[in-house]
């Protein structure tokens, strides 16, 4: 499991930053790619990465504003090109308000695409659950920004545990269909009269990896609760020490408030995104800086960078 980051600029895109988007890369998992928002240009970041089209089967929006929806109509369109690929459908998630522009935008610029899309769309004060598969189950929560804005809470399910192969052997159980057999919980028998107790050679469920994306938001309790116990919570950075007072005003976190949130919440790691144009290359060493005085394990992401679960 990795994310990518397509987009990690605030507002408007910069020499350095694009606006709003990641990728949670679940190829070995589901052999799926899920984005999260869309913002303009991310149909070009994309490009200077491995990730296939087809392979985004699911986008999750955290709000409405510009910067996290523009790129939705390019990538849709885009994606429809992919002519020597099987077309697959995908679904998107987010605000009441989101299936209206996709489709707006599609219709005026007269898109047709070869597949569908699917709209699962929620009111913010409403949102709890919003997908659950065999594998995976997703949340979201109402966050405090200027307009109706949610993150999402990405929740791996325990996975299977591991067949030890090597003690087997040496229990003298031959390679072959009883190996799969005990690996499905089963006991077996072997030629000589020796029960195989498969409980024995199997080790216990592995938890799955909690990743919390959020939208853009001043500091609030749903950011904690999105966030307990996550593998990796990403969180936006748009202002720095000493600037709470324009962050609340413009609905917005500092580098320090966030890294209070990850440490309210006991995250393992915290990667800061949506940084300001305003943060020049030689200003981004501090923001960490700062952060790390109370939550250590912070890392501010660039650009097209890759950060494996």
């Amino acid at each position: 499991m990795y994310i990518q980051f397509l987009g990690t600029g605030a507002g408007q895109p910069s020499k350095s930053r694009n606006v709003s988007s990641l990728a949670l890369k679940l190829l070995d998992e589901i052999n799926e790619v899920w984005l999260f928002d869309c913002g303009e240009g991310t149909q070009n970041r994309i490009l200077e990465t491995s990730i296939r089209p087809r392979k985004v089967s699911k986008i999750f929006i955290t709000h409405l504003h510009g910067d996290h929806i523009f790129g939705l109509p390019g990538f849709l369109s885009s994606r429809s090109f992919q002519g020597n690929e099987e077309q697959t459908d995908i679904t998107i998630y987010g605000p009441t308000g989101i299936r209206q522009f996709v489709l707006t935008s599609l219709k005026v610029s007269g898109s047709r695409l070869p597949y569908r899309i699917h709209f699962q769309e929620f009111e913010v004060d409403q949102v709890s659950k919003v997908l659950e598969t065999d594998k995976f189950t997703v949340f979201a929560d109402k966050l405090d920004h200027t307009i109706p804005c949610v993150g999402y809470r990405v929740m791996q399910k325990d996975l299977e545990g591991t067949l030890d192969a090597e003690a087997l052997r040496r229990a003298g159980v031959p390679f072959g269909p009883l190996f799969g057999r005990i690996k499905n919980g089963e006991n077996v028998v072997l030629e000589d009269g020796t029960e195989i107790v498969a409980s024995d050679y199997i080790s216990p469920p592995r938890p799955g990896k909690i990743v919390t994306i959020l939208g853009d938001t001043r500091k609030c309790y749903a950011s904690v609760r999105l966030g307990v116990n996550a593998d990796v919570l990403v969180h936006e950075a748009t202002y720095g020490k000493g600037d709470e007072r324009i962050a609340r005003k413009h609905g917005h976190s500092t580098n320090i408030e966030a890294a209070l949130v990850a440490k309210d919440a006991g995250a393992k790691r915290l990667l800061l995104n949506h940084i300001s144009p305003r943060f020049l290359s030689k200003d981004i060493s501090q923001l960490r800086k700062d952060a790390s005085g109370i939550f250590e394990q912070v890392h501010i992401v660039k650009d097209l960078e890759e950060v494996e679960v």
